[in-house]
């Protein structure tokens, strides 16, 4: 049940949001294709798979004026953003050196020539909200706990082309677009 007055819409996002994940990226989706492709790596990569319910209502609890939430599964983080911009008439600004993902799940990406940012994630979620609002979402236990890796990777910024950008760890910047060609298979 949303409680009355709650207004979460993928049509919220406004400039000057910060966009918070609830934990480390790729994890799920690059524990699957290594399991399906039968590639095993010198370190452990598991799903992170978990209902989301009592996140969502913890977070709505502590910060009932949530903009948009959304899970990042298929196609990721980079294709919900992308979906979100277009859907909210904004832009979105990444910060790389922000993103919360293991080395191992990096690391497997690169092997595999796979780019972390359209991996499908499964028992996280991604919010955005006014800036001053992070400080109260953060101390939400649901959110911090040792299973969670909450970080806020980045802005909704004014952009009437509606581009997601990543400014990279060297102080570039690069269009983080739609996944073009063939999608990953569906895995769950």
């Amino acid at each position: 049940m949303v409680p009355e007055g709650i207004n979460i819409s993928s049509e919220n996002a406004r400039s000057g949001d910060k966009i918070l994940v609830s934990g480390t990226l790729g994890d799920h989706g690059i524990a699957i294709m290594s399991l399906r492709e039968n590639l095993s790596f010198h370190t452990s990569i598991e799903s992170d798979t978990a209902a989301l319910h009592d996140l969502v209502a913890s977070m709505i609890a502590v910060v009932p004026n949530i903009h948009v939430l959304r899970d990042p599964t298929r196609g990721g983080i980079a294709t919900s953003l992308n979906e979100i911009a277009l859907q909210s008439s904004v832009g979105m600004m990444l910060y790389e050196n922000k993103l919360p993902i293991r080395e191992q799940v990096n690391a497997a990406c690169e092997f595999l020539g796979l780019d972390p940012l359209y991996i499908a994630n499964e028992g996280k979620t991604r919010c955005h909200l006014r800036s001053g609002r992070f400080c109260e979402l953060a101390e939400c236990n649901a959110c911090t706990s040792p299973r969670r890796n909450a970080a806020i990777i980045g802005e909704v910024i004014e952009d009437t082309h509606c581009f997601v950008q990543m400014e990279t760890r060297f102080g570039g910047k690069r269009i983080v677009d739609w996944l073009s060609g063939e999608q990953l298979p569906r895995i769950c």
